[in-house]
């Protein structure tokens, strides 16, 4: 099968909507199916993620076309894909003759991938990764929120209306769908994990570590709890801030390490300085995926405060390391935790979340245990099984979408532009003029 993936995010930009793509197009590879992803193109050197371990050459057999895009002024991390390089997408994508097209995001590219569905006649599967209701509002706090929420809303059922099909990441993002009341039929399918990127011997995590120490000297004899992900106000990471002085009251030996980059940078600093817990906070910035794997492994805890991520990738990353996690059960941490597996799923509630963070610190047999248990929790979540119900989604609604309105088309201009197509109808229009004559001629002897 031929799947073309659109996303206006993809590397070196780092967040879920990434991870998920190249994840299950890799994975689809591995399974003997073919992948064009259709994204935003990144000035070299955009995002310089921290790295100390040999890079390897990347997986050349998921194919890319990446558009030429334009700065965003909104989100400095990301892209706009210029408009008017669509008919050139398109032609990069008629060779490869995709069977179904699926889209990630909802800007420029997604319209892209609309457009391009529509002119050929192929299914529209979309994932509906953020929820903008909810995440739009930290990005325009001089507007009102409800008008932002109603914007945030309306651009996901404008996208919901055009697709064939619909994949939620999570039951709660499938309830609230509903509520939009849109005929669309959703499909529960959350992204899978790699597993193998996630064990690393202890060797290899110690040497690690005294690089990372080398580099960040705060680190040095300190127990980690580790953050990670986007470092913006949707992600509550001022909520671990407020927590850590109670925390180093009782374990003065400990240090936040916040492993990311985004727009709130600068004042999330500027927040641990006023906090007072300035020296036990490190920012390194973005890691590189495959060190970020083994700073997981020699991470003590992993917190994660979010309530909007709609799927809590990084928990299950972090407890395939044997890491165990304190979160809030909210949107795709409560899927994937479900429950106190591998860790503690919390109430937005500081108290609770301060104590169960000081009850593993606190317990090296608690600590022990939810270590193993997070590893035998996460393992379900395997991204290669996860990639065979996504190949049966694929085929299920090709089968359908061919049933309802028949097979691809050749779009017109594209007829136009091909020559053989004109000596055709030529043919065509030449056999039919003597066809036509012919019956002319024949009146004309019955007439005489």
């Amino acid at each position: 099968m031929k799947i073309a993936m659109f996303t206006d995010a993809y590397w070196p930009r780092v967040n879920g909507v990434t991870v998920s793509v190249d994840s299950f197009s890799r994975a689809l590879v591995k399974e003997g199916h073919e992948v064009i992803i259709v994204c935003s193109s990144y000035p070299q050197n955009i995002i310089n993620p921290v790295s100390f371990q040999n890079e390897t050459k990347a997986d050349n057999l998921v194919k890319i076309v990446k558009v030429p895009s334009l700065p965003n002024n909104i989100s400095k991390e990301d892209r706009v894909a210029k408009l008017h390089k669509m008919n050139w997408v398109f032609r990069q994508l008629d060779p490869f003759n995709p069977d179904v097209v699926h889209i990630n995001t909802e800007f420029v590219i997604g319209e892209f991938g609309i457009w391009y569905a529509r002119t050929h006649n192929l299914p529209v599967i979309y994932t509906l990764h953020t929820m903008w209701e909810d995440y739009a509002p930290n990005y325009f706090p001089f507007v009102p929120e409800k008008i932002i929420r109603l914007v945030g809303r309306g651009i996901l059922k404008n996208f919901i209306k055009r697709a064939y099909r619909v994949i939620v990441p999570t039951p709660q993002i499938d309830e609230l769908v509903k509520t939009y009341r849109l005929k669309t039929s959703t499909f529960l399918l959350p992204t899978g994990i790699e597993i193998d990127m996630f064990e690393n011997n202890e060797k290899h995590s110690e040497e690690y570590r005294a690089k990372l120490e080398e580099r960040f000297p705060n680190l040095k004899g300190k127990r980690i709890l580790l953050f990670a992900g986007r470092v913006a106000k949707e992600k509550n990471i001022s909520f671990l801030l407020n927590i850590l002085p109670d925390i180093l009251a009782k374990h003065p030996n400990v240090i936040l390490l916040i492993a990311g980059n985004g727009p709130d940078l600068e004042y999330y600093k500027e927040e641990a300085r006023k906090i007072g817990v300035e020296e036990q906070c490190v920012f390194p910035g973005y890691f590189d995926r495959k060190d970020l794997a083994v700073v997981y492994s020699i991470s003590d805890i992993f917190m994660f405060p979010s309530l909007t991520d709609t799927q809590g990738l990084v928990t299950l990353e972090s407890m395939l390391s044997g890491t165990p996690v304190v979160a809030i059960g909210a949107m795709g941490t409560l899927t994937v935790m479900g429950g106190d597996n591998g860790g503690f799923m919390v109430k937005d509630d500081a108290q609770e979340f301060t104590a169960r963070v000081l009850d593993l610190l606190g317990d090296a047999d608690l600590h022990q245990k939810k270590s193993q248990e997070a590893k035998l929790h996460a393992r379900s979540w395997s991204i290669e099984e996860l990639t065979k119900k996504l190949v049966h989604f694929y085929e299920s609604a090709a089968s359908d979408y061919t049933e309802e309105f028949g097979h691809r088309i050749t779009p017109v201009w594209d007829l136009l532009a091909d020559k053989r197509w004109w000596k055709i109808n030529q043919k065509i229009l030449d056999k039919k003029t003597r066809q036509n004559w012919q019956k002319v001629l024949a009146k004309l002897s019955i007439n005489n």
